[in-house]
């Protein structure tokens, strides 16, 4: 056997999730002739195996999967070789029922999902770097070998944990930021309501409390636990760097996850690769999930794989709608377009039993007549005439700010002037430029290099810090167009509110000042009028602004109470513009 080259393949990556070991033999011989029949190249494998690789604590079963991978091998396909350790077997949960993850009602979760750990733990991490170092040592050579799959799905149901590892983890890591009991203190600004801590021992999660809990306290845990995840993730990748240098490494992302930072994560890893799942009844699906696109080929600025997607239907959703006939070849071309070098499937033969034996895969239930296994060799074809495409970038002249501070803090129990979302509002403004046919990257200011762009719009930009104002002025001194929408610079990343209020370091720049925020009861006793005479309706939310005398008023509010106050403003800054919109509008 030949080795092929590992990454990225010399054609579009196609293929899918493969379970053999929940299948006889004779299945496997079955399956590796059909892939080969209709030119899937790369599986990933074996996801949740960890009890058929480990059945006993330390006794390791692994003839079954090498044989499996001396026949994709020998058939000419690749491995996204998974190191399995996504969930943990029954017997360890039993031995060790205290890495089970808490909930912050203090209620701990049972085994009998995927998932069942907590981050934390030291006996999951132990047992986890021993799994993923006899995959290494045993599989790292492998020919079938393309990159290494680490986990799965980080944070899908377990992202946070309030248990005392958790919170023991939790006190290090504030002593860590802010160097001492006292800068915690004076970070959360504990005065208030009595919360001052006089020992690090005393601080705790932010577990179920009688009312509302400290902005800040809740911010640090959704960062630390993001970064505690993270080295859970970094324990494996650390691991695989040093014995199998060669190999990539990739973790399945989930679009714009909420509960983790993928900056952080995509930095610490070779390649981005995603999971996604829009829904068919969605008439907007296309939309949003190219949102979720354009950050998979921001993080490393350089091509992405569609790891996962769904033939069909799915099996999570309250009504699971499948896909129209066409609709899986136009969804794979859709991440094709925005730079996926390939797409994969969930997965190839479908299950006949567990949670998920009603999802669609490639290979249904009515196995080689079934329709998603026609549609899938016609796919499978159009990826093999793409080959050429592999390797390119999607070039964009426009990106959207996310950042995972913001996304955090705008939480329902945060005590903001109303519910926000990062999430909706990131959806209008990148519904209008998709709208006008433009790919909209991502970028994270100041880490991004923000020159390349025309256009950068920061929906909404809660969290500002003066290295990110600094950031963003810059852009537009150098002659770029920025756009920022309502509730921003409105605190630093301590929660505290900046001095003079929004839109804090954003002030000089923008040229406004925000009085108050205006959360709209009945948004339609409130218009946006342009000075075209155009009309809108706001959906939310406006803001009593002041502005400065070199800005230009660009749409006013008509009625009361804000009427004939601006609504949306533009300023000269340097060589650029900068554009401030207070209403929430349903662009």
């Amino acid at each position: 056997m030949t080795e092929a080259p590992r990454w990225p393949l010399p054609a579009m990556a196609f293929g899918g999730d493969w379970n053999p070991d929940q299948w006889p033999r004779d299945v496997w011989r079955h399956d590796l002739e059909l892939m080969r029949r209709i030119g899937v190249n790369l599986v990933s494998l074996p996801v949740f195996a960890w009890p058929q690789l480990e059945p006993r604590d330390g006794a390791y079963s692994t003839a079954w999967l090498a044989e499996i991978l001396d026949a994709l091998a020998e058939a000419g396909i690749g491995v996204a070789l998974a190191t399995a350790t996504a969930t943990p077997p029954a017997w360890l949960v039993r031995a060790h029922p205290e890495m089970l993850p808490v909930r912050a009602d203090g209620v701990r979760l049972g085994f009998g999902s995927r998932q069942s750990y907590c981050p934390s733990s030291e006996v999951f991490r132990a047992k986890v770097a021993a799994l993923t170092t006899m995959m290494a040592t045993e599989f790292g050579g492998h020919p079938a070998l393309r990159l290494w799959h680490v986990s799965n799905e980080y944070g899908d149901h377990v992202s946070r944990c309030w248990c005392d590892a958790c919170a023991a983890g939790f006190r290090r890591w504030l002593l860590r930021r802010h160097g001492s009991l006292a800068g915690i203190n004076e970070a959360w600004g504990t005065k208030v309501w009595g919360q001052v801590y006089t020992d690090v021992d005393q601080i705790d999660p932010p577990r179920v409390t009688p009312g509302p809990d400290n902005p800040a306290r809740l911010l640090d845990f959704e960062r630390f636990s993001s970064d505690n995840v993270l080295d859970l993730f970094r324990l494996e990748l650390d691991i695989l760097a040093e014995l199998t240098p060669g190999v990539p490494r990739t973790t399945n992302f989930m679009g714009i996850f909420r509960d983790l930072d993928y900056w952080r994560f995509a930095a610490a890893e070779d390649v981005v690769s995603n999971d996604a799942y829009p829904d068919p009844a969605d008439g907007a699906g296309h939309t949003d999930i190219a949102l979720s696109y354009g950050l998979m080929r921001s993080l490393k600025d350089r091509p992405w794989l569609l790891i996962e997607s769904a033939p069909s239907a799915v099996s999570w959703r309250e009504v699971n709608v499948p896909k129209t006939p066409g609709q899986l070849r136009a969804d794979a071309l859709q991440a094709v377009a925005h730079g996926s070098d390939g797409t994969m499937f969930f997965q190839w033969r479908a299950a006949r039993t567990g949670p998920e034996r009603f999802h669609s895969a490639l290979l249904g239930h009515r196995g080689e007549a079934s329709r998603s296994f026609a549609e899938a060799a016609e796919l499978g074809a159009d990826l093999a005439a793409l080959a050429p495409v592999v390797g390119s970038r999607v070039r964009s002249s426009v990106a959207i700010v996310v950042d995972w501070d913001t996304i955090w803090a705008l939480r329902p129990d945060a005590s903001l002037p109303a519910a926000r979302s990062w999430h909706d509002e990131a959806r209008r403004y990148h519904a209008a430029l998709h709208s006008l046919g433009l790919a909209v990257d991502s970028v994270d200011a100041p880490g991004t290099d923000l020159s390349r762009y025309a256009v950068i719009v920061a929906p909404t930009l809660y969290v500002t810090t003066d290295a990110q104002a600094a950031a963003l002025a810059s852009y537009v001194r150098g002659g770029g167009t920025l756009v920022v929408g309502p509730f921003s610079g409105v605190v630093d990343d301590r929660e505290r509110v900046h001095p003079g209020g929004p839109p804090g370091p954003l002030r000089d720049l923008l040229g406004v000042e925000v009085d108050e925020h205006w959360p709209l009861v009945d948004a339609e006793a409130q218009i946006v009028q342009f000075a075209s005479g155009a009309r809108t309706t706001p959906h939310d939310w406006a803001e009593w602004i002041e502005v400065a005398d070199d800005v230009d008023i660009l749409a006013h509010y008509d009625g009361r109470p804000l009427h004939d106050r601006p609504a949306i403003t533009r300023r000269s800054f340097g060589d650029g513009v900068a554009y401030y919109i207070s209403a929430g509008l349903g662009l």
